[in-house]
């Protein structure tokens, strides 16, 4: 079964063929550690780990790169606010990073390059376009040459001159056009710098990308991922200085975006003030929901965040986890699962995660009516590729919010109900279930005995 992809680059879906199938390269543009990363960070990292997933399904050896940009003025501001070098302020948002993509169920990159740790790769990017004649050094800068790269603004669809015309009273006379853009800064004594042929600095931001990539995995590779907000400026000036330092090779064969979240109809901003810290939402709901949202709309469109949309991911995973709860008894071999054709064709076209949701819930209706290992194991082996349905049920419904309950007092509440009710107390069994239900708990009396579960928003 093909992977039909839409490249940014050329505007149309077309057939994935690799440059190597015995070695397929993907780079996600990771996020810049000087706080915690917003809701909207997460939704690449959630869609193109289903595209690894599906990748690696289909070729024997995905390379999977996301960087980490820990030097930057943001870390570096929020370093000298502290009174702390930049790899404290780097340290503690990485490890923040690290551990909610965990939590949203991101399976780990193959390799996380940091972009301190590549000062080398990228004074030698520089210092070849520099001497190709693609960049200029002047007063302790370099700074890339738009005007020596004719395809500049290819990627994006937007014209040089337009460009240029359009640019801002400029404020840095050195440039030799408004839109060169910078590859190398000075530093000041105060601020994290590197020795090089131009002094002492550090990287422009759009760099780092290029080197690492590659550094990591080669001078063309198959598939550049990131948001939409990065489009232009930062992946149009990768595709220039990428494909001007390597002797005009193509930097990335396909080019894939994300769309961006808004909240209640309105943009995420900082000045709007609604922009949600994933760190404090992985608190207060539960992260596979926070997942399931993620991948409700077509990655390329944008998609709408509030309270009423993630309550209902909690209750569709609470149907489906209630199948795989009354199934419990039913073996299956978690190591050999099948995968659906119905999901793998969905995601194979363009990565159309809302029609592989929408065959996952026709697999619960079917596990609940047949109620067999094979309808089980497929349900499991959709939810695999997807990164969803990997709890034990019981674990799920036990959770609230973000966090687990007290499971022994519960647990001790229902013992005493049973006791209650086996000597006819009614009155005292009732109180039991007020008292559970105060605590969010809800108890269902059935065939298999009585069971619990926890509201979770």
């Amino acid at each position: 079964m093909p992977i039909s992809l839409y490249n940014s680059l050329t505007r149309r879906t077309e057939t994935f063929a690799p440059l190597d199938p015995q070695r397929v390269t993907m780079y996600l543009c990771g996020p810049t550690v000087y706080s915690y990363v917003h809701i909207g960070n997460a939704r690449g990292p959630v869609v193109f780990d289903v595209l690894a997933r599906l990748l690696r399904r289909h070729y024997p050896n995905v390379v999977y790169a996301r960087n980490i940009t820990d030097v930057d003025d943001k870390i570096n501001a929020a370093a000298l606010e502290q009174g702390v070098g930049i790899e404290t302020i780097a340290g503690r948002f990485t490890a923040a990073y690290r551990e909610d993509m965990a939590a949203l169920g991101i399976a780990p990159p193959d390799m996380e390059p940091c972009a301190t740790a590549h000062i080398a790769p990228i004074v030698t990017m520089i210092e070849k376009l520099i001497s190709d004649g693609h960049a200029y050094a002047v007063e302790g800068h370099v700074l890339f040459d738009v005007a020596s790269y004719p395809d500049y603004g290819k990627l994006s669809g937007r014209d040089t001159e337009e460009l240029i015309a359009g640019a801002r009273v400029e404020v840095a006379p050195y440039k030799k056009n408004p839109v060169d853009f910078v590859l190398w800064k000075p530093s000041t004594p105060e601020l994290p710098g590197w020795e090089s042929p131009w002094g002492r600095g550090r990287p422009g931001w759009h760099i780092e990308c290029s080197a690492m990539s590659a550094t990591h995995l080669g001078e063309t590779i198959d598939i550049h991922a990131g948001g939409v907000d990065l489009l232009f400026p930062h992946h149009e000036n990768e595709v220039a200085q990428s494909t001007c330092a390597h002797g005009g090779k193509t930097f990335s064969r396909w080019w894939l975006h994300n769309g961006m979240l808004t909240f209640d109809g309105r943009k995420m901003s900082k000045s709007l003030g609604n922009v949600l810290q994933l760190h404090e939402m992985l608190k207060r709901h539960p992260a596979e929901a926070l997942r399931l949202r993620l991948m409700s709309g077509h990655y390329r469109q944008p998609l709408d965040w509030s309270d009423a949309a993630i309550a209902q991911s909690v209750s569709t995973l609470d149907g489906w986890y209630r199948v795989l709860r009354d199934l419990a008894h039913v073996a299956v071999d978690t190591a050999q699962l099948p995968v659906p054709a119905a999901i793998e064709a969905a995601l194979c076209d363009d990565l159309n995660t809302p029609q592989a949701l929408a065959e996952i819930s026709v697999l619960a209706d079917a596990a609940r009516m047949q109620g067999t290992p094979e309808a089980k194991a497929v349900l499991l082996g959709g939810g695999a590729l997807l990164g969803l349905l990997q709890q034990d049920p019981e674990a799920w419904f036990k959770q609230a919010g973000g966090s687990e309950v007290d499971a022994t007092k519960v647990e001790a509440l229902l013992e005493e109900r049973r006791a209650a009710r086996a000597a006819r107390d009614f009155a005292r069994a009732d109180a039991i279930r007020a008292e559970l239900s105060a605590m969010g708990v809800t108890i269902e009396d059935g065939a298999q005995g009585t069971r619990w579960s926890v509201a979770k928003t």
